[in-house]
């Protein structure tokens, strides 16, 4: 792999004896991980029903290194949203933060969605959860992990974070700020990273880092807990972020990051002030432990906040919309669903609890999307059976993961049936995994064109 020269030449001035360990990881293999989706499954169940290989990543319960041969991503389990593919290092951020249900957390940077999810399962899809990306592309993948993870707490937008800081001064208990970085800490996951780097991309990375904390410090309400990570090396984009950050605020504490399984700690020579306290802060290199390279801060805002002005979200469904809703819901569901229901249009969603207004917002997703109304009738969406369990259905198809029935639905194709039952949910080893429409002996297929095989 052909790194940079200027950033082996930093690397060397800053890690010295170490360097050669260092640059010797990439000659090797990067590490893959898994994290299972304790929404739907538990890990002794998990762990009985994946056909993998797997070992436990130390610093997240979730968590699981697999094999490079194998594949999960292309498994049934997937699809099923059983389990969520991220960079191991990575997990560690979330487990940082540890929101708990019932809490306003705010994930500001959050595409494509690993931390977002790990939160969510965290919060047991209880409380408000605001997932915002600033780039359009990117917050569609964001929105589809979601979906998968079958998360119904949160609110998905596509804003900028100063209107975030606008609107929500004094609201959130937890923020992370996954901050856009020079992914120095991915060239061995992501070679693109390489073609990126500059000593000009780290300097104009820092600026945009300090802004966007910034507002996020401004949304934070009093004994608030914001952790701030990246995927890069660079002191000017770790150490020297959380000790300017600090110097500006005289209200945030620096909390004490606990280091288990070879995580090392902040480096206070590599900050302006030679700053001690920021030992606390941690940091995750590849030749210490089995993953890329990721640096987490931890702060608490300790003087008051202004208290949050604004209003919550209102149903604003009409009657009939709402009874053609509540007709499906009657024929093919066992539970109810007792959240606001709003309508973008034809569009049905059951809002997270206490969601905020969000008018004049670009809002992706809003909650659970229950599905679309039309003509006299309601179409169940994608993300509602992902949200359920088997058990919360009326009639059920199962099918084996490895076998061709499963393979036809995941393709789009029709399944043959001997009954004629309206909707089902079609499940994999259990597991919900989409709707089908069952009429005269064929199930019609109903998994989303984009996500066919």
């Amino acid at each position: 792999m052909k790194l940079p020269h200027e950033f082996v030449k930093k690397m060397n001035a800053l890690l010295q004896e170490e360097a050669p360990r260092f640059f010797a990881t990439y000659e090797e293999e990067k590490a893959n991980g898994l994290r299972f989706n304790p929404l739907k499954i538990d890990r002794d169940a998990f762990l009985s029903l994946a056909p993998f290989t797997l070992s436990p990543v130390p610093f997240c319960p979730t968590g699981f290194y697999y094999d490079a041969a194998e594949q999960p991503g292309k498994h049934p389990y997937h699809a099923a949203g059983l389990y969520y593919i991220q960079e191991p290092s990575a997990m560690f951020v979330a487990e940082t933060l540890q929101p708990k249900p019932g809490e306003k957390v705010l994930d500001l940077c959050a595409a494509p969605g690993g931390k977002t999810t790990q939160l969510a399962a965290m919060m047991e899809n209880s409380g408000f959860l605001l997932a915002n990306e600033i780039h359009p592309k990117r917050v569609k993948a964001l929105s589809e992990n979601i979906e998968r993870f079958g998360i119904t707490n949160a609110l998905v937008t596509n804003e900028t974070p100063e209107k975030l800081a606008t609107r929500f001064a004094g609201y959130f208990d937890k923020i992370l700020v996954d901050a856009p970085c020079s992914g120095e800490g991915m060239f061995r996951k992501d070679e693109e990273a390489i073609q990126y780097w500059s000593e000009e991309h780290v300097h104009q990375c820092a600026v945009k880092q300090r802004h966007i904390l910034d507002c996020a410090y401004e949304m934070l309400k009093e004994g608030g807990i914001l952790v701030y990570s990246t995927c890069t090396f660079s002191p000017e984009e770790n150490e020297q972020t959380i000790e300017a950050f600090l110097q500006k605020y005289d209200d945030l504490e620096l909390i004490t990051i606990e280091k288990i399984a070879r995580i090392q700690s902040g480096k206070p020579e590599w900050t302006k002030t030679k700053i001690g306290e920021i030992e606390k802060t941690a940091r995750l290199w590849p030749h210490y432990l089995k993953g890329e390279g990721h640096f987490v801060a931890k702060v608490k805002k300790t003087s008051t906040s202004p208290t949050w002005k604004g209003k919550s979200a209102m149903a604003n469904v009409s009657k009939q919309s709402l009874r053609d809703y509540r007709t499906f819901e009657k024929a093919v569901l066992k539970t109810e669903i007792t959240k606001t229901i709003y309508a973008f249009q034809q569009h049905l969603f059951a809002l997270p609890d206490d969601c905020p207004n969000f008018d004049g917002l670009k809002v992706v997703r809003a909650g659970l999307h229950l599905g679309e109304l039309k003509k006299q009738r309601f179409e169940p969406n994608h993300a509602l059976a992902l949200a359920l369990q088997t058990k919360d259905v009326l009639h059920s198809i199962d099918l084996q993961s490895n076998s061709a029935e499963c393979s036809k639905y995941l393709r789009g194709e029709t399944l043959a049936t001997n009954h004629d039952r309206g909707w089902v949910m079609i499940t994999v080893d259990g597991y919900p995994i989409g709707w089908g429409k069952e009429v005269k002996g064929t199930v019609k297929n109903f998994y989303p064109k984009g996500l066919r095989i």
